[in-house]
């Protein structure tokens, strides 16, 4: 999807209850990090050494008054309808963030610009891209593609491409 900056927002909630939401001006106001990363798609190919900046995951639940998460699950969504689900510990302390560019530039939209969430040490469907925020769930509830086979967690280390590897 193309999506406006103007119409672009993220929301955190737990359940269903929204607890922040943020406009592009909003959330581009909050801390800044840079990463360099290895990137890993479930069709078998890498790219190391990408450069990423965006906002941690860790400074979006402290910009929201989040000190310890209340669940042990995310659902990510984005504005196209797609989820995937995420566990908290796989995006706290600096191992994920909503990355707001690549390479020094925004990220195009046919890379999931303008935001997308980016989760190096998973499979790359698990960052999703258009993201319009996290979802913080009492069950480890599966998302689009983990629905249709792909696997509940999806670590590049243990090959876990498909339900059952």
């Amino acid at each position: 999807p193309q999506i406006s900056l103007g119409d672009w927002s993220f929301t955190l909630k737990v359940g269903p209850k929204p607890v922040a939401k943020w406009n592009w001006a909003e959330f581009n106001a909050l801390p800044k990090t840079h990463q360099i990363r290895d990137i890993h798609c479930v069709t078998k190919w890498s790219k190391l050494d990408t450069p990423w900046d965006g906002v941690l995951v860790d400074d979006v639940f402290k910009a929201a008054g989040i000190d310890e998460p209340p669940t042990k699950f995310i659902l990510a969504h984005s504005f196209d309808g797609y989820s995937t689900n995420v566990p908290v510990a796989d995006l706290t302390q600096g191992k994920a963030m909503i990355a707001l560019r690549y390479d020094g530039k925004p990220i195009p939209p046919d890379h999931g610009g303008p935001a997308r969430l980016f989760v190096p040490h998973l499979y790359f469907w698990k960052s999703a891209k258009w993201v319009s925020g996290l979802q913080f769930t009492k069950t480890d509830e599966a998302g689009f593609w983990e629905l249709r086979g792909y696997h509940i967690y999806g670590d590049p280390w243990r090959e876990q491409r498909f339900t059952g590897d």
